[in-house]
């Protein structure tokens, strides 16, 4: 069993089936939205960069290209272990074990914080965004990406799959903890059906991915998400 910081909320997933979701990493956002969107809330040339929930790291590399430094924590060491090696021959990179609620870092020590689809979902989320308070100096800026099941194919699929989410009263939190929703689509695409099968798998119960295999043609899946983002 591997290791897992305190606190951790279990992404079953990325924790259970890495490499497939190494699959669906890549299959994000081709056009490069996500990127575009958070470039115009806070660049990050020269500046201290943590990804939060990095993974196997599949961001890191990404970011170390501009900024001066980039921290990734994990709660999963072994996913953690995975993305050190993938870093290895980035001297500006650093990956952590550690949980949302208590992060393994200084005060006042990053200047942009990037998450996706990782812990912050609204309502208990709290202690994780009193440590992102904590560690963002003045004038960084926090941009989280969360699904948004109102809108898209993947998100009636999301719907299907947690009836119980309440998109209203997850917008009602951010919104009262002072961020800024930022509505985009983008879009999954894959190199092939067997690719897009693995991923609905390892992203709903069997018996809904396939159902919505059999509803869907082709590669591409629109994708509705939000950007969530406050500046310090």
């Amino acid at each position: 069993m591997a290791e897992i910081a305190p606190g951790a909320v279990p992404s079953p997933n990325i924790w259970n089936s890495p490499r497939v979701y190494e699959v669906e990493n890549r299959a994000v956002d081709p056009d490069g939205v996500l990127e575009a969107a958070m470039r115009a809330v806070r660049p990050w040339r020269g500046s201290t960069v943590l990804d939060l929930g990095c993974g196997t790291g599949f961001h890191l590399p990404f970011f170390a290209q501009e900024a001066g430094r980039v921290i990734g924590v994990e709660p999963h060491a072994g996913l953690a272990a995975t993305a050190r090696r993938r870093v290895r021959d980035l001297p500006n990179v650093t990956v952590r074990v550690g949980a949302a609620q208590a992060l393994p870092l200084p005060d006042a020590s990053v200047d942009v914080v990037h998450v996706r689809w990782a812990y912050f979902f609204g309502p208990g989320c709290e202690p994780g965004l009193a440590e992102l308070n904590r560690v963002v100096r003045r004038g960084g800026a926090i941009m989280i990406i969360d699904n948004d099941a109102t809108r898209s194919t993947f998100g009636g699929w999301f719907r299907r799959g947690l009836p119980k989410y309440d998109p209203g009263a997850v917008e009602r939190f951010w919104t009262r903890r002072g961020y800024h929703r930022e509505p985009l689509m983008i879009r999954w695409s894959f190199q092939n059906r067997s690719d897009l099968a693995d991923v609905l798998r390892i992203e709903f119960p069997r018996d809904l991915a396939d159902a919505f295999l059999r509803e869907h043609e082709g590669l591409d899946v629109d994708y509705a998400v939000n950007l969530w983002w406050r500046r310090a």
